[in-house]
């Protein structure tokens, strides 16, 4: 019986034996295939850098540690992101003899989102994002500051330069008029590596667009926002959370109702905020996060909002004899002209 034989012509030269496997160290696996990473080396890429440094920023704001945090590009594109919170760890950590701060900035899955001690609710890649974007710079600096002290430590190409250092809080390498507080909280400088992104130039509405988010987000923080190429210089605070998110969306919109249905509380320990509002739209614009994250394809929380606003209108309609015999209101007919946020 004749049996069928895979074959190629495409074969490469070569020998394939133990000195053919690769072990990359420390931060090589990111310089190597960063769009495993950040998703692309493109302006998605490079912006995201941005998204991950302001991440650890508003964690501390979540967890109830700072209230100010300044993002700043200057002309040659390097970015400063700063906040007053409590700064980064930086006593030395015992297993592996450096500080805590080296190793959240040199080594991947580092950080203190993992156990719950360090951050109830967290954004960001988890533990890899500051490290990431260490490694895809020219240079970083990270400067902290508590106790009256200032810490500091610089990277090049996510290498250390030297093992960190205290200083006096008046020798900061960084101009104060970017730095969120003199007293305490982190201050990361980062200029991103030419020979890895296709392009070094942020575009100014996306960051724009991406801190706005943030400030709805997370209410009662407030972010500065400059940008030294186009000389400007913003700022975002929301104290309404979700509800002035859909207040300025429906700015220009015919409402059908002029008060926001709005609701933040915690369940089983997940925090849950809920803001809507129905426009003479036809169509619905949802929008839903989890820990503070866009979710694009929706999720659970979104699939679970649809269901109970669809059930309460129906019972109310029913309630009411608003509907006649059988009628009901499909999922469709509740979410037309719908306005939505949903955070967990």
């Amino acid at each position: 019986m004749p049996t069928d034989k895979i074959t190629t012509n495409n074969k490469q030269n070569g020998n394939y034996g133990e000195d053919s496997i690769e072990v990359l160290e420390g931060l090589e696996p990111v310089r190597v295939r960063p769009g495993m990473y950040i998703g692309s080396t493109d302006i998605r890429g490079l912006h995201h850098t941005v998204k991950e440094i302001i991440d650890n920023s508003v964690d501390e704001a979540i967890a109830g540690y700072a209230n100010l945090i300044i993002v700043t590009i200057q002309k040659d594109n390097s970015v400063i992101v700063s906040d007053n919170g409590r700064g980064i760890p930086v006593g030395i950590k015992k297993a592996y003899g450096v500080s805590a701060l080296e190793l959240v900035m040199t080594k991947l899955h580092a950080g203190g989102k993992f156990g719950g001690s360090g951050y109830k609710v967290s954004g960001g890649l988890h533990g890899v994002g500051a490290s990431v974007v260490n490694a895809l710079s020219e240079e970083c600096l990270v400067e902290v500051r508590q106790n009256g002290k200032l810490y500091h430590q610089e990277y090049k190409k996510g290498v250390k330069q030297y093992d960190l250092k205290t200083d006096e809080i008046k020798n900061s390498k960084i101009d104060s008029k970017y730095i969120s507080s003199i007293d305490s909280g982190t201050t990361t400088y980062y200029k991103p590596d030419h020979t890895v992104f296709e392009t070094l130039e942020f575009d100014y509405k996306t960051i724009r667009h991406q801190i706005r988010i943030f400030a709805y987000l997370t209410s009662g923080l407030k972010f500065t926002f400059i940008d030294e190429r186009n000389d400007t210089k913003e700022s975002f605070y929301f104290e309404g959370g979700l509800r002035s998110l859909i207040s300025s969306q429906n700015r220009n919109r015919d409402v059908v109702h002029p008060t926001i249905f709005y609701a933040h509380k915690e369940a089983e320990n997940i925090d849950v905020e809920i803001a809507f509002q129905y426009t003479d739209a036809y169509v619905a614009n949802e929008m839903s996060f989890a820990n503070n994250i866009r979710t694009q394809e929706g999720g659970t929380h979104l699939t679970g909002l649809r269901s109970a606003l669809t059930k309460s209108l129906n019972d109310y309609g029913k309630k009411h004899n608003l509907l006649k015999n059988e009628e009901r209101f499909s999922g469709e007919d509740t979410r037309e002209g719908l306005n939505v946020g949903v955070s967990v």
